[in-house]
This record gives C-alpha cells, structure tokens and sequence, in this order.
C-alpha cells in the first residue's frame, strides 16, 4: 500500500509542481509530533469553511506548500536552520563547469588543507536504447487481433506488458498505445516514437545509465514465456539493442576511474557532476573557493530562493486573490531590512524580488573586518523567511480564498487536526 501511495504522490506532484527531495525532507519523530500539534493548535479556533472544490485553487494551494518547502530547503542547505551556522556552507568551484560541476559535502570546519584536484573526462557513462523497426505508420497492422503480451526485466524484476489490437488498427496506432502503456508503468524505461519518411519506430530508452559489475545490459525485452500471445517483440524489434549503456571514464589526478553515472562523490569531500567530455586532453581542476567567494555564493542564494518564490505567488495574482497579501508580506520581511542591503548591493524591487549586484556585495564581504556584525541582517532576514515558510508550509489555506461557513463556539472546541490542513485530501481526491 505504501508503494501505491507513494507512486500517486508523485504522479501527483509530476503534474503540478515538481521538485526535487533533499535531505531535509526527512524529519524525527519529535519534529513530526510538534508539526502535529502546531496544526492541531491552529485548527482548535478555526472558523468552519466551505470545502474548496475548484481544480485551479487546489493546484494554487499545494503549489504554495511545495514552493515553500523548497524556499526553507534552500535556507536549511546554507546553514539556516542553526542560526551561527547560516552562511558558513563551504562552496567548490570547476574551472570549467561545461565539463563537470561540484560542489562541497565534506565536513563544515575541515582540520586541514584541502587540496585541488584535476579531473579529465574521456566519456560520459550513457543509458541504454532499444530502437525497433520501421514500419509503414499508416499501414494495418500486421497482427491478427488478439491480446498480446511481452516482458520487459530491469533491476532483476520482470514486468509484463499486456495490449490489444484491434480488427483495423495501424502500426502507429499500437505503437503510440505501447508508448502510453510503457511510460505509464514508471518501471525506470522511457518510450517514444522515431519517425522516417512515414515510417515509425518504437524507441525503448533506460532511465539509468551505465552497468553493474556483471552485466551487459540494464533491460531486456523478450515474449518468448508470456502468459499472452506472443510475437509482437519480433514484430516491433523491440528486442534490438541499438545503444549499449557506458560507464563514465576519467581521470583524477591522472589516476583512471569509472563510473556506471555521470554523477558521484569523491572522497567524501566534493559532489562532481560530469557534463560533457575534456577537449584537447585538458584537465579542469576543482577545488573549493575562498571564504568570501563562498559567502557571495551562499548570499546569492539565499535572494535567489526567496526571488523564486515571491515569482510563483506572483503568478497567481490574476486568478488568486489571496496571494496578493502573500506577495505583501514577503515585499514587508524584506523592506524591513532594505536600508541595510541596499548599502551592500541588494535592491528591493517593485515587484518584490531582490536585485544582486555582485560585485559590491564581494567588495563589502572582503572588507568586513566581522563577516558575521555585517551580515548579522541577513540572518535576520533568513530567520524570519524560515519562519515564514514554515507557516505557509503548515497551513498554505491562509492564502486561499474561502467561504466561511461559522465561528466555533470559544471554550467548546472539538480538536480536528485536519481542518487546516485539507489541502491533503487535494492530492488524493481524483484517485479514490
């Protein structure tokens, strides 16, 4: 149940408003208690409303969540959640980030130097392709019509695909059903269509790239024991490897090594990310920058996460009203504080946002002689983004645009810690 759970969430947030997991979006147990008791909190005096059914403000309301989550994670990756340790987050730098990007996971205080490194791409670690004939597109379909069926093994596990074809159905017909029926199943395979000259083609693409210790290939296709009727793999071709997956090779410090990803971890200490291969036989070197650069970077951000989400309330101004108060009060937090940037390059604008002039914020942190007096503001105004995102985290309702039904009753309260929460049942309504 968990999985299926699960596989709706994400369907879920696919369609809406996708964004990346971080680490801290796992919690403690006694961080998802004091999360419930602050809504149960919220929810004792809250006043009856009408449940919101429309499509577009239930999209507007978990968008909002998302996006605040997403705002508090950029703050907790500088730091933020410890106020000492906000902006204290070392960065690494690539000196060629067209080749490979880095950034730094190894301990906050190292004891030590830490050296830099070389790195030189020879290739990139590559998924797998299965492309399978082309077939007239417009023409009948040469099955006899049935229900067919073929497996597909990937990760040690073996799917089976079941289909139809129908009395006049054409080759492209069943192979954009496949394309659906494949993409649908979410099993780590991604299919589409190849077209040539009126032909096409069903290309059967692997998530994954690279190989185990062991193996030749990520998936196969075979129908050979399907509980169905067989002979669409032939049919289709779906069984002809096009693309073998690769492991990524390269060299570090001129030392050989491989990886079956394009992304891996370096002796616990930076995070490198293979972009594309060295020209001319030339390393870049990685290593991390200097305090101040790495406060620029840090800074910059921080205004970038808050910008991105001042932008998505932005957009709902138009159909939204609520998210006018939100867009208010963001602008509040960050005016509060606008004396104090603008002397060291961040300009509050009409819309909200926050401008970055770069150069004079590097100029005012080499120049401090108290890196932590003259942004003390700063984690100030982190603080209060913090808090703010946890609200609208805990109760993203408050933005919406409701029918109040009635007051509670004051000292009779029911607790119902769900009231201000039944953005939840948005997720869930359209599939139960």
């Amino acid at each position: 149940m968990g999985a299926v759970m699960n596989t709706v969430y994400n369907n879920y947030l696919t369609s809406y408003m996708p964004k990346p997991l971080t680490r801290y979006d796992t919690h403690k147990k006694s961080e998802l208690r004091n999360v419930y008791n602050s809504i149960v909190k919220l929810s004792k005096d809250e006043p009856w409303y009408l449940p919101t059914t429309s499509k577009d403000t239930q999209k507007y309301a978990i968008d909002l969540k998302e996006n605040a989550r997403e705002l508090r994670n950029t703050i907790a990756q500088l730091g933020g959640l410890e106020r000492e340790g906000l902006f204290s987050k070392k960065n690494a730098y690539s000196t060629n980030e067209e080749v490979a990007t880095a950034s730094y996971i190894g301990p906050k205080n190292p004891s030590g130097h830490i050296p830099e490194l070389t790195l030189e791409v020879l290739s990139l670690a590559s998924t797998q392709e299965n492309l399978g004939l082309f077939l007239p597109g417009s023409s009948k379909a040469s099955l006899a019509p049935d229900t067919y069926s073929f497996d597909i093994n990937i990760n040690d596990m073996n799917y089976e695909f079941q289909f139809s074809v129908g009395e006049s159905e054409s080759n492209r017909d069943v192979q954009e059903r496949l394309v659906r029926l494949i993409n649908n199943s979410d099993i780590g395979i991604r299919a589409s269509l190849a077209e040539s000259e009126g032909r096409s083609s069903l290309r059967l693409t692997s998530e994954a790239t690279g190989l185990a210790f062991g193996r030749e290939q990520i998936f196969t296709v075979s129908d050979n024991h399907t509980s169905k009727t067989s002979g669409t793999v032939e049919y289709f071709g779906l069984d002809y490897t096009s693309r073998d997956p690769s492991n990524a090779s390269f060299l570090i410090n001129g030392e050989k090594h491989s990886s079956p990803a394009n992304h891996f971890s370096y002796d616990k200490l930076f995070d490198i990310s293979l972009k594309g291969v060295s020209v001319d036989d030339t390393p870049l070197r990685i290593g991390l920058k200097t305090d101040v650069e790495s406060l620029t970077d840090n800074v910059y951000h921080l205004i970038g996460g808050y910008n991105d989400f001042v932008r998505a309330a932005t957009s709902y101004l138009e159909t939204q009203t609520r998210s006018r108060q939100l867009v208010k009060e963001m602008k509040g937090i960050a005016s509060v504080y606008g004396e104090s940037m603008e002397s060291m390059g961040l300009n509050l604008e009409n819309d909200g946002t926050l401008a970055v002039d770069k150069d004079t914020l590097r100029e005012t942190a080499s120049q401090s002689d108290d890196i932590n007096e003259t942004f003390g503001y700063l984690k100030n105004f982190s603080n209060m983004l913090l808090r703010k995102s946890n609200q609208i985290s805990l109760n993203p309702m408050d933005y919406v645009e409701r029918v109040m039904v009635a007051y509670k009753n004051p000292g009779r309260n029911f607790i119902n810690p769900y009231v201000t929460s039944d953005y939840t049942g948005m997720m869930f309504d359209g599939y139960f």
